[in-house]
């Protein structure tokens, strides 16, 4: 599903050059559950960024189900991105004063589907996340953890083919954070494949494989839940 070959990223910061990707190389195939980890400034939010077609790489190629994303226009992207792509975030990014059916069934109406199957489709996201009985609650009427249930419904309303989690149980208590991260289990049970951006071996263990960057470049990747992180003299290489 997402094929990358020397894939770099730099920034302009004053009169610095910031190199924040080197040369990615990373396939995650469909259905698979994957964390990306990383100390901050390894890179990471960077790396999701062009996987969720926010920004674009200086160089190499990016495809995105077949599809050579990396030099496409700004609207080319937003396309892809919105009917390929869901997005869940450590800030819940709720709008404060609206219901959660009306929040989840925000990004069907910026994408032109009409008010009835809008919200149809936004109560069946809802009732998949366990929320059945909570449609009608503003973000203060819910725990944090609901909340977060109701950006993952938001994501999962596009019906995505892949989801990209940043950093999702980092405002959460640790019981909490189990809850959602056995909610992205079941979905990629259902065949979503997620993508999941932490800093936390705790949280990335849940993945199904974990990959490791680090200074821009993958330093290690593993399958099934083998611990990942590079060894010593991988990290000084």
């Amino acid at each position: 599903m997402i094929t990358m070959q020397n894939i770099t990223k730099s920034y302009e910061m004053g009169t610095q050059v910031v190199h924040a990707l080197r040369g990615i190389d990373m396939t995650i195939e469909a259905g698979e559950f994957v964390a990306i980890m990383g100390p901050s400034g390894s890179g990471k939010s960077t790396l999701m960024n062009i996987i969720g077609c926010l920004d674009a790489p200086n160089s190499g190629t990016y495809l995105l189900d077949n599809i050579d994303v990396s030099n496409m226009s700004d609207d080319e992207q937003a396309r892809v991105r919105n009917r390929r792509i869901g997005f869940v975030f450590q800030q819940f990014n709720l709008l404060p004063r609206t219901p959660a059916i009306k929040q989840v069934a925000l990004p069907l109406m910026y994408a032109g589907v009409r008010r009835g199957e809008r919200l149809r489709r936004a109560e069946a996201a809802l009732t998949k996340v366990g929320l059945a009985d909570r449609m009608d609650h503003r973000p203060d009427e819910l725990s944090g953890g609901q909340q977060q249930r109701v950006a993952i419904a938001r994501a999962l309303v596009v019906e995505p083919s892949i989801i990209l989690a940043d950093e999702p149980t980092g405002a959460l208590d640790t019981q909490t954070g189990d809850e959602i991260l056995r909610l992205f289990a079941e979905l990629n049970e259902q065949g979503i494949t997620v993508v999941m951006i932490t800093h936390d071996p705790e949280v990335a263990a849940k993945a199904q494989r974990e990959i490791w960057i680090r200074d821009g470049l993958i330093q290690a990747a593993n399958h099934g839940h083998e611990h990942a992180q590079p060894r010593l003299e991988e990290q000084e290489a």
